[in-house]
C-alpha cells in the first residue's frame, strides 16, 4: 500500500486498517501546521496540536478499538508525571502478582510495562496485539479526552481513566529541557523564549495544555466513577493518600492486612524517583529516539 511521507510504513492486510490509514494520509496534509518543539511538525486536529503519528493512532482507536469494562487508561499531558503514574498504577493493580524484592519495575522501565495506547494500536497492523492482552488491560495515553470514542467515555462504558495534571510553569520548563535533549546536536537548541511563546499559543504536543486538562477535569466532575483527576503536587505531598485513592477508584482498595504489612508504603518506595532513576535499565538502555529512559523520569523539580 502507498504511504504518506508523514508516516512510517506499516504492513497490514486488515482492510479496515487500510481504510483508516488512507483516510489519515489524505487528511493530515490538509490540516493547519506549525513547527514542533524538536524536528517534527505539529498539526491541528480537532482542536489539538499533535504530530502525525498520534493523529493516526487516535483515528485507529476510534475506528477499530473494542473496549472492555476492565480497561484502565493512565492519561496525562506530556511531562506531567506520566512515568511516575504508570509505575504507581501498575504496582497497585499487580500488587498480588509480584514480590516487591523481585518486581518488574526493578528490571523494566514503566513505559515497557504500561504501553502507549496510540502507539500500540498500530502494532502488527491490526488490533490483535491489544486484543490479546489479558484483563485488566492497563494502557497509557496523551490523547485528549474529547478525542476518544463515545463507547469509551459515555456512561454505558465501565473502562476507567486515571489522569494527572501539573503546574503549567513546571510543565513548560520540563518540556523545554526534554525537547532540547531530542534535538540533533547540529540543530540549534530551542530557546526558553521560543518555548514560552509556543506553549502560550497552545502549540505543543497534545496542546493546548489547558484544554487538555479541562477536558479530563470536566469529565471527572461529570463522571467521577469513570475519571479520577489527580495533581502532581498532591501526589508528591501526600503519596500514601493518593495511592489509596487510586486503589479505591479502581475497585481494589487495600485490606487491613495490607495496611499492617505497609504495602502502600512499599509501593510508594518502589515507585519513587530515586528508585526508578537509579535502575540500570533506566540508566543504560535508550529508546527509539536515543534518549536515555532515565531522562523520562522527572524528579518533579524545575531545573
Amino acid at each position: 500500500m502507498k504511504t504518506s511521507k508523514f508516516f512510517p510504513i506499516v504492513e497490514t492486510q486488515d482492510e479496515g486498517y487500510q481504510k483508516t490509514f488512507k483516510n489519515c494520509a489524505e487528511l493530515v496534509p490538509t490540516l493547519p501546521r506549525s513547527k514542533g518543539w524538536w524536528l517534527d511538525e505539529l498539526f491541528q486536529y480537532q482542536g489539538f496540536w499533535m504530530s502525525s503519528f498520534p493523529i493516526r493512532g487516535s483515528m485507529l482507536i476510534n475506528d477499530h478499538f473494542k473496549p472492555r469494562p476492565t480497561d484502565i487508561i493512565v492519561a496525562t499531558s506530556p511531562k506531567c508525571g506520566t512515568t511516575w503514574l504508570r509505575a504507581l498504577v501498575f504496582s497497585i493493580i499487580n500488587r498480588h502478582s509480584f514480590d516487591f524484592n523481585d518486581h518488574p519495575l526493578r528490571k523494566l522501565n514503566p513505559q515497557e510495562l504500561v504501553l502507549l495506547f496510540e502507539g500500540h494500536i498500530h502494532k502488527d497492523g491490526s488490533t490483535s496485539f491489544l486484543d490479546e492482552l489479558p484483563s485488566p488491560r492497563l494502557l497509557s495515553t496523551h490523547i485528549p479526552y474529547s478525542l476518544f470514542p463515545k463507547r469509551m467515555t459515555d456512561d454505558t462504558s465501565a473502562c476507567r481513566f486515571v489522569y494527572i495534571c501539573r503546574d503549567p510553569k513546571d510543565v513548560l520548563v520540563s518540556k523545554w529541557h526534554f525537547s532540547n535533549k531530542l534535538r540533533p546536536k547540529e540543530v540549534p537548541p530551542l530557546s526558553l523564549e521560543e518555548a514560552f511563546d509556543l506553549f502560550c499559543k497552545g502549540v505543543s504536543h497534545y496542546g493546548p495544555f489547558w484544554d487538555h486538562v479541562l477536558g479530563y477535569w470536566k469529565a471527572s466532575v461529570e463522571s467521577p466513577k469513570k475519571v479520577l483527576f489527580l495533581t502532581y503536587e498532591d501526589v508528591k505531598k501526600e503519596p500514601l493518600g493518593c495511592v489509596r485513592k487510586v486503589a479505591e477508584f479502581l475497585g481494589v482498595p487495600f485490606s487491613p492486612e495490607e495496611e499492617n504489612k505497609m504495602t502502600v508504603e512499599e509501593i510508594v518506595k518502589l515507585c519513587s524517583f530515586e528508585s526508578l532513576s537509579n535502575l540500570d535499565v533506566n540508566r543504560s538502555v535508550a529508546n527509539v529516539r536515543n534518549v536515555l529512559l532515565a531522562t523520562l523520569i522527572s524528579s518533579g523539580k524545575v531545573k
